[in-house]
């Protein structure tokens, strides 16, 4: 049975006493029994509250202690998780609200203004629980371990997630519990995990990365997972050593900030139990994935997912030997193919759309029955609207997205491919091109960057570095000097919003 109440209850069982998770700052832990206790405590307690099987309850904090055990304890009751994005704007929450249908926020006192700004707009009546994230418990003593549970099947919806929107209205995933079982599945199979592995969870639990591939592996597993309140450069290299992290999943931003920010020649850290990281969400560039590992002597498994496949779909090989940089990696546990714009498989090296296909795929987009039937095809295939080929040995290269395709004079342009020019500056922290209006060409290219601490660079010099990497066809049309990003909450680059931050639109 695929569900998350049956892997807390078999880990409850079968090793109580084994640390699920480590909460660094108020320094706390939770066995695999004290997780199952503390599930049917929430469960009793959201049931007095009148909440039923299927119904929706969110949380509005950071990472820690309580979200994370709200994160699974929901899904262990029957109920819907509905985790709020703290990096959402006003207009954007005040959606979510709304269109989630959910029935009680538990939020820590630092979001309360924003969530009831947000909720005194929304029309709905929703309770809203103010807690500790770090208390050891934020339940009433009224809560029981002993709470009659709804059956739960591994059909059942587990996760409702919006996507970031970079355009439109967020699209809302249900996610069954199938659904993320598989997702933790796929990871520990991709990196060959076991439960001796301790990961440390850096990205937001806002977010799918850190829901499935810190949190759902570790508890499929019955392993450990280390979640510190936020990723910090100083923090990083310390926590990994205190607490004997073996792996590590984050971002391509995150591992440009810990490049360019940090040290572990001379600090006496404990490292030698580790055995990769992870990047996801972003495609890696190849010249930060190699500055990294010959800098920190640690491997980087670059993977690639969607909040549709509850995390995972590509990886490549724990292997170093076999490994291709400039890819996400293999289809592992479920099936991948291209295809072309007639819906056939596309050849090996043709660039096409990918598609996807497996336990993990989503249930469907909530209260969209259209967009689902158009992202989701009857026999189980998922449009991605990521555009890339697939080599001889199975390898995936991503090209784009179907929307930020940039099309010069006819031509196709991928923005990865102007953005890996651009990395190779020494200058350069962050970069992404988009496509920008042209009378000329229809779309030319616009290239925004910011640059890493105490370097410097001219649009003149990096504009030379264009040329000499791309040609005179592909070098931007407009080179723009940014102090931050615009960043979804998985720290992705949210390329399409460029335009609007440079002044153009």
């Amino acid at each position: 049975m695929r569900t998350v109440r049956y892997y807390v209850d078999l880990h409850a069982e079968g090793q109580p006493d084994k640390t699920f998770l480590i909460a660094p700052e108020p320094g706390l832990t939770v066995s695999y029994a004290q997780l199952q206790t503390d599930s049917r405590r929430l469960a009793h307690f959201l049931y007095s509250q009148g909440l039923r099987k299927g119904d929706k309850v969110s949380f509005m904090m950071g990472n820690s202690l309580q979200s994370t055990k709200l994160f699974l304890g929901a899904m262990y009751a029957g109920l819907v998780i509905a985790p709020l994005n703290l990096q959402s704007q006003h207009d954007h929450l005040k959606y979510v609200l709304e269109h989630s249908d959910t029935k009680l926020v538990l939020v820590t006192p630092d979001q309360t203004e924003r969530l009831h700004k947000a909720l005194a707009e929304t029309g709905r009546d929703i309770e809203v629980l103010v807690v500790d994230c770090d208390a050891p418990d934020i339940l009433p003593a009224t809560a029981r371990a002993d709470a009659r549970l709804y059956e739960v099947d591994e059909e059942d919806p587990a996760l409702l997630l919006y996507t970031s929107g970079t355009t439109g209205l967020p699209k809302g995933v249900i996610l069954s519990h199938k659904n993320m079982v598989a997702g933790g599945q796929y990871v520990i199979e991709a990196h060959e995990l076991t439960r001796d592995d301790v990961a440390l969870c850096s990205l937001v639990l806002f977010h799918i990365n850190a829901e499935v591939v810190s949190i759902m592996s570790t508890l499929v597993l019955g392993a450990t997972v280390v979640v510190p309140h936020k990723f910090s450069v100083n923090d990083f290299w310390p926590l990994i050593s205190e607490h004997r992290c073996t792996w590590f999943s984050v971002v391509p931003t995150i591992i440009s900030y810990l490049v360019s920010g940090s040290e572990i020649q001379g600090q006496g850290y404990r490292l030698e139990q580790l055995r990769f990281g992870r990047s996801a969400s972003a495609p890696l560039p190849t010249a930060l994935h190699k500055a990294f590992e010959e800098k920190f002597k640690v491997g980087i498994v670059e993977t690639m997912g969607l909040t549709e496949t509850a995390a995972p779909v590509f990886s490549n090989p724990l292997d170093p030997a076999k490994r291709k940089y400039g890819s996400p990696g293999r289809a592992v546990g479920n099936q991948a193919k291209v295809i072309d714009g007639q819906d056939r498989e596309a050849p090996r090296g043709v660039v096409g759309e990918i598609m996807i296909r497996g336990d993990n795929v989503m249930k469907e987009y909530y209260k969209a029955p259209e967009i689902t039937a158009k992202t989701l095809e009857p026999d189980g295939w998922l449009h991605t609207g990521d555009l890339g080929y697939m080599d001889e040995d199975g390898f995936v290269f991503i090209t784009g997205r179907l929307k930020e395709l940039i099309i010069k004079g006819g031509e196709n342009i991928a923005p990865r491919e102007i953005d890996e020019a651009a990395y190779k500056h020494q200058a350069v922290l962050d970069a992404a091109a988009c496509g920008i209006p042209d009378e000329r060409y229809g779309e030319d290219i616009l290239l925004c960057v910011t640059l890493k601490p105490g370097r410097a660079c001219s649009e003149e010099d990096l504009r030379a570095h264009c040329l000499e990497h791309l040609g005179k066809f592909k070098t931007p049309k407009l080179i723009r000097f940014l102090e931050e990003m615009p960043k979804g909450p998985s720290g992705k680059i949210q390329r399409l919003k460029l335009p609007e931050v440079v002044g153009l639109k």
